[in-house]
C-alpha cells in the first residue's frame, strides 16, 4: 500500500509540472511556429527561400539595435550643434572612406560565387563582433567608434549586395522575382518594427546594452546563414555582368560561344573579340531604372540626416522633437511596408511605368512640401519617399529579371545594389551639409527627384512603349 501511494503522489505533481511548463512555452511556440510557416509557405520552405527571409528578418533587427545605439550616442546624447559635428565626423570617418569601398563590394563579391553562404556569415559575424568592440565606447562616444562603425556598415553593405545576388537562386516554381524580393523586405520591415522597441528598452539598462544584443543576434545569424541551401553557392551557368561595355561595344548578352564535338562556333572576322556581357547590352529600362532608383535613394539619404536635425532644432508644430522624429519614422515605416506589399501585387504589370509614375509621385509631393510646408507635408513626403523607394526598387527587380539573362543576373543584381548605396551615401552627405531651413530642404528634396526625373523618365517610358526584346520570366 506505501509502494502504491508513493508511485500516486508523484504523478499528479509531474503533470502539474507539465502543464505549466506547455502554458509558459506554448505563446513562444506557437509564434515560432507561425512565422515559420509564414514565410515557408507556397513553395519557399522547399526551394530554401524561407530561410533566406528569416535570415534577413535576423540581419534587420541587429542592423535596427546597432542604429539605436549608434544614435543615442552620436545624436541623442549632446546638444544639437555638437551633435551636428559628430555626425559629421561620423561620415567624414565612415561614409567617405565607404564611398571608395563600394565600387570594390560588388565586383569582389561577384568573383565569390562558391562562397555565398560563408560570405554572409561573414558579414553576419563581422557585425556580432565589432558590436561587442563598440560597447566599450558608445558611452563615451571616443573615436575609437567611428572605424567599428565603419566596418558595419562596409559588413551590412555586403551582406546587402550578397542577399540580392542570391535571391535567383531560391525562387519557388511560379513565384516572381518581384514577389519573392517583396516578402524578403517585407520580413526585414516587420523584425526592424518588433527590434526598435527592444533596443530602446535596452538603451534605459546601459548604453552599452543595445550592443549587446545585437551581438547576439549576429552570433545567430551567422550560424543560419550556413542552413541555406547548398546551391546558393553553385556558379553554374553564370557570367559576370559590367554596366559599361569597353569601346562602347554592344554585343548581345544572349549570344555565347558554342562548342560541339569539340569544334568551335563561327570564325570571328576582323579581329572580333567575345565580349563580356554588360547592363547595357540588354535594353534601356535597366540602366533608366537604376537612374530613377539612384535618385529616390539619394532622396532617402537626405530626409534621414536633414529632417534628424531640423525637428530637433525646429519641432514639427505642437510637437516635441522626439515625438517630431517619430511621427516621420513611422510615415516612412508604414509608406515603406505599404510599397513593398503593392509590389507583390503589381508584379505582371510594366515596371518602367510604375517607376516612372512613382518618380513623378514622389517628385510632386516633394514640390509641394517646399511650397507649402507644414508638419503634414513633411509627414506626407516621408510617406511617399518610403512608398514610392519601395516599389520603385521592387520594380527594377522586375526588370532585371525579365531583361537580364539568368547566367549574367546575379551579377547585375550586385552591381546595381552597390550603384545605389553609393547614390544614398551622397543623399546623406547633402543633408548633413545643408543649412536648417525647411523650405530649402524640401527644394533640395525635389531637386533630387526632378533630376532623377530628367535623367530616367523619358527613357523609361520610351522602352515602355516598345516593349521588351526579351520574354518575361516567371
Amino acid at each position: 500500500m506505501a509502494s502504491a501511494r508513493s508511485h500516486d503522489g508523484p504523478g499528479p505533481l509531474r503533470r502539474t509540472g507539465r502543464t505549466i511548463g506547455h502554458a509558459l512555452h506554448a505563446p513562444f511556440t506557437g509564434t515560432a511556429k507561425g512565422i515559420r510557416k509564414a514565410t515557408h509557405a507556397h513553395g519557399a520552405g522547399e526551394s530554401g527561400l524561407g530561410k533566406l527571409i528569416e535570415l534577413h528578418a535576423v540581419n534587420g533587427a541587429g542592423d535596427v539595435m546597432i542604429t539605436v545605439a549608434l544614435a543615442s550616442t552620436v545624436f541623442f546624447s549632446v546638444p544639437t550643434d555638437e551633435a551636428r559635428g559628430r555626425v559629421a565626423l561620423y561620415l567624414a570617418v565612415t561614409m567617405a572612406p565607404f564611398t571608395l569601398l563600394a565600387p570594390v563590394i560588388g565586383p569582389l563579391l561577384d568573383r565569390l560565387p562558391h562562397g555565398r553562404r560563408a560570405a554572409m556569415a561573414g558579414a553576419m559575424l563581422a557585425r556580432a563582433v565589432l558590436a561587442l568592440t563598440m560597447s566599450s565606447a558608445v558611452a563615451t562616444g571616443g573615436l575609437e567608434l567611428y572605424p567599428a562603425a565603419l566596418g558595419v556598415l562596409v559588413a551590412s553593405r555586403a551582406y546587402g549586395v550578397v542577399r540580392s545576388a542570391v535571391v535567383p537562386r531560391l525562387l519557388p516554381p511560379r513565384f516572381s522575382l518581384v514577389k519573392a524580393n517583396s516578402r524578403v523586405t517585407l520580413a526585414g520591415l516587420l523584425a526592424t518594427g518588433v527590434a526598435a522597441p527592444i533596443g530602446a528598452g535596452l538603451q534605459t539598462i546601459g548604453a552599452p546594452w543595445p550592443l549587446y544584443g545585437a551581438c547576439l543576434i549576429f552570433t545567430l545569424g551567422t550560424v543560419l546563414a550556413f542552413t541555406l541551401p547548398h546551391k546558393v553557392d553553385s556558379a553554374k551557368g553564370e557570367r559576370r555582368a559590367q554596366l559599361v561595355e569597353p569601346h562602347g561595344h554592344q554585343p548581345s548578352v544572349r549570344s555565347r560561344p558554342s562548342v560541339a564535338n569539340g569544334k568551335k562556333g563561327r570564325a570571328r572576322t576582323n579581329g572580333e573579340k567575345e565580349k563580356r556581357p554588360g547592363l547595357r547590352t540588354v535594353g534601356p529600362s535597366v540602366l533608366h531604372g537604376l537612374q530613377a532608383n539612384a535618385a529616390h535613394r539619394a532622396l532617402s539619404g537626405f530626409l534621414i540626416f536633414f529632417l534628424a536635425f531640423l525637428l530637433r532644432v525646429h519641432p514639427l508644430a505642437g510637437q516635441s522633437a522626439a515625438v517630431s522624429l517619430g511621427i516621420v519614422g513611422v510615415a516612412a515605416g508604414v509608406g515603406n511596408a505599404l510599397g513593398t506589399a503593392m509590389g507583390s501585387w503589381l508584379r505582371a504589370r510594366v515596371p518602367e511605368v510604375i517607376i516612372a509614375s512613382v518618380l513623378g509621385l514622389a517628385l510632386g509631393v516633394a514640390v509641394l512640401a517646399a511650397v507649402f510646408f507644414s508638419t503634414v507635408m513633411v509627414a506626407a513626403l516621408s510617406a511617399v519617399a518610403g512608398f514610392t523607394q519601395a516599389l520603385s526598387k521592387l520594380s527594377l527587380d522586375a526588370t532585371i529579371q525579365r531583361d537580364v539573362p539568368e547566367e549574367v543576373r546575379t551579377s547585375a543584381f550586385a552591381r546595381s545594389e552597390t550603384l545605389l548605396q553609393m547614390a544614398w551615401v551622397v543623399g546623406g552627405g547633402i543633408g548633413i551639409a545643408l543649412p536648417l531651413n525647411g523650405v530649402l530642404g524640401m527644394s533640395v528634396a525635389a531637386g533630387i527627384l526632378a533630376l532623377g526625373a530628367a535623367a530616367s523618365v523619358r527613357g523609361l517610358l520610351s522602352a515602355a512603349r516598345r516593349g521588351s526584346p526579351h520574354p518575361r520570366v516567371a
